[in-house]
């Protein structure tokens, strides 16, 4: 028995359905706008990060500063840009983290069973009992407030939500004739590893990737707001918002900005999640085209 592969009409059904979704397709345009930012903030951002002006304080948005300035003067505009960039590198990293080590593990204990599933599953259930913000605080106060910190503790806290999805997923496709016709033929388990699990829970793993860029965005901002993520001089967003509770009927501009930019990099991500799940799960694509023939 043969394994089922993904033809060419299916994958494009796929991505026909994903481009039909204006939801999704707007999502994705506003998060490869925010790569450019990230990539590109140091460049366009039109002044220092920490350029103080103090005659210039509290501005609000004007022609010379399009989004005002803060209580020393700094343009708001170019340290959101600048905090953008550096939540995107949090947020990039420590799920790449995450997902590496979540992966192989969920996928090694799915597959292989017995005691290494047993114990996987247990670490997951442990870290699973804390609330991932509370590990987060944990983490960082043990190691100490600043970047390398912040990444480690989100990209630690994510790892066992993609270590049981990713075990889930091997469960299902570990029963499969195919696979159980690969190991009857003697072939290795690495082979079967990387010729028919992995390439078959790519879908669920994808969307979680998705999602888990959002919540580590928000990890990082709440990081940032409690004085344990980014440190000053480097922008965060959410230490931004932290800064500007002094100045909240002065100086509104302070806080709203940053707050937006959180949000609407938030929205994206989950809304592109949503959007990868219809067309990456069969029976989701098959309600939506079902529902689709039917108007």
């Amino acid at each position: 028995m043969t394994e089922p592969r993904i033809d060419e009409a299916q994958r494009v059904r796929a991505w026909r359905l994903l481009a039909a979704n204006p939801v999704t397709v707007v999502s994705a345009v506003i998060l490869v706008a925010v790569a450019v930012i990230a990539l590109t903030a140091s460049w366009i951002a039109p002044y220092g990060v920490n350029d103080v002006d103090v005659p210039q304080a509290l501005q609000p948005p004007n022609g010379a500063h399009w989004l005002g300035t803060d209580e020393l003067g700094r343009d708001v505009l170019s340290r959101v840009l600048v905090a953008v960039q550096a939540s995107m590198r949090v947020a990039v990293i420590s799920v790449t983290f995450a997902a590496v080590v979540g992966i192989t593990l969920g996928v090694l204990a799915g597959y292989r069973g017995g005691w290494l599933d047993t114990v996987v599953m247990r670490i997951v259930d442990v870290m699973f009992a804390f609330p991932v913000l509370l590990l987060a605080l944990a983490i960082v106060a043990i190691l100490g407030p600043g970047l390398t910190t912040t990444i480690l503790a989100i990209g630690v806290v994510y790892t066992p939500i993609f270590a049981r999805v990713a075990r889930a997923s091997t469960l299902s496709v570990r029963v499969e004739p195919y696979v159980a016709v690969s190991r009857t033929m003697g072939t290795g388990s690495g082979y079967i590893l990387r010729r028919h699990i992995l390439p078959n829970i790519t879908g669920p793993l994808i969307v979680q990737t998705s999602l888990s860029l959002a919540f580590a965005i928000l990890s990082e901002a709440a990081l940032s707001f409690l004085g344990l993520g980014l440190q000053p001089p480097q922008p965060s967003l959410g230490r931004m918002i932290f800064d500007s509770q002094g100045f909240v009927t002065l100086a509104w501009w302070m806080a709203v900005f940053p707050g937006i930019a959180i949000f609407v990099i938030v929205l994206a991500f989950n809304l592109l999640g949503d959007g990868l799940r219809d067309v990456l799960d069969p029976k989701q694509r098959t309600m939506i085209e079902a529902r689709r023939e039917q108007r």
